[in-house]
């Protein structure tokens, strides 16, 4: 196996959009602290890399959700997305600071980026990763070998990624997918501006306007109270959105009831979905298929509906009825509205 003893730190690119960094990023700074912590001896640090115009002054907010040192590269062709430029930037930042891991937000902008800079510097990247954490075995030898799970097969299996051979691993993570942790202003770090050489400041190609996307209907990753509809619960459809309105809730589904014509696109959970994490998720008529649990299985408080004894729901729920949804949610809801009133 391949040595880096150059390469060093846990680095993660944080995204901003008019200089307002994403809370993917701190989610992934969050993640990067634990796998710091998890391997103390190899001495690395959480490295932020921050690409935009006018964004020094988030350079602290960055420090203050977990980054040791924040690398800030600001220019004004950086100032709204651009592959070409941010592909650029990023590229001179890897071989300029040489980081043994670069995480990387799964959101449109990451997943155009992270592959681009991935096949520029010959790196071997993981998409659409759920976990990651360094192998325990290789720490000894000075090796920080990232074990990344993603789910594979259409979804129905989870197999683990290494990239043994290259430097920096990469990986694109969804947002949601990993704990938010509390702010604390108090930090301090180090900030270090960059500047990138440009062989070229003619775009390839030009943005010649941007139109905002409409937004229509709920977001179901804000929401704190889910119902999640799977094939079992096609035929009560309204009996789950009266229990969510009950609930002051929404209601999601699983790409069947989606593929079949019962619900949007955008109610979808799942890793061809949204990732949520709701304080409370009542599955009904879901069997637990990995793609669907794989978007839903950080929500806080998990209640699964089911007639299958034996449905794979039940592994990840903390509370489960055997029984027809029709049946159970009515009395659940009942149940919930009593302890509410308590």
């Amino acid at each position: 196996m391949a040595t880096f003893p150059d390469y060093k730190d846990i680095y993660v690119f944080v995204e901003q959009k008019d200089s307002e960094p994403a809370e993917v990023g701190y989610e992934l700074i969050s993640e990067a602290r634990k796998l710091v912590a998890s391997a103390p001896e190899l001495g690395f640090q959480v490295v932020g890399v921050l690409l935009g115009e006018n964004v020094k002054d988030k350079a602290q907010d960055v420090i203050a959700h977990g980054a040791d040192k924040v690398i800030v590269v600001d220019d004004p062709l950086l100032k709204d997305y651009s592959t070409q430029f941010y592909t650029d930037a990023l590229t001179q930042v890897i071989n300029e600071f040489k980081p043994d891991s670069l995480l990387t937000g799964a959101t449109v902008l990451g997943r155009d980026l992270a592959p681009r800079v991935a096949a520029r510097i010959n790196a071997g990247l993981t998409a659409d990763a759920t976990g990651i954490e360094i192998d325990p075995t290789k720490v000894a030898d000075g090796d920080a070998l990232l074990l990344v799970t993603r789910p594979t097969f259409g979804g129905n299996l989870f197999g683990t990624i290494v990239c043994p051979n290259t430097r920096p691993q990469m990986a694109t993570i969804r947002p949601k997918v990993f704990d938010l942790a509390l702010v604390d202003e108090t930090r301090t770090g180090e900030v270090i501006e960059f500047a990138p050489v440009w062989n070229s400041t003619e775009p390839e190609v030009v943005v010649e306007e941007v139109l905002p996307k409409k937004i229509e209907g709920v977001d179901i990753a804000k929401c704190n109270i889910l119902i999640g509809a799977g094939r079992g619960a096609e035929g009560c459809l309204p009996l789950l959105e009266e229990a969510a309105k009950e609930l002051g809730g929404e209601v999601c589904a699983t790409r069947a009831v989606v593929e079949d014509g019962f619900m949007d696109k955008s109610r979808q959970v799942g890793q061809t979905g949204k990732t949520v994490r709701p304080t409370l998720y009542i599955a009904c008529g879901i069997s637990g298929a990995v793609q669907h649990v794989a978007g839903m299985e950080k929500s806080d408080f998990i209640i699964a509906i089911n007639r299958d004894p034996e449905a794979e729901i039940f592994t990840i729920s903390n509370l489960g009825f055997i029984g027809d949804v029709n049946q159970v949610l009515p009395l659940l809801v009942e149940g919930l509205k009593k302890a509410r009133k308590a």
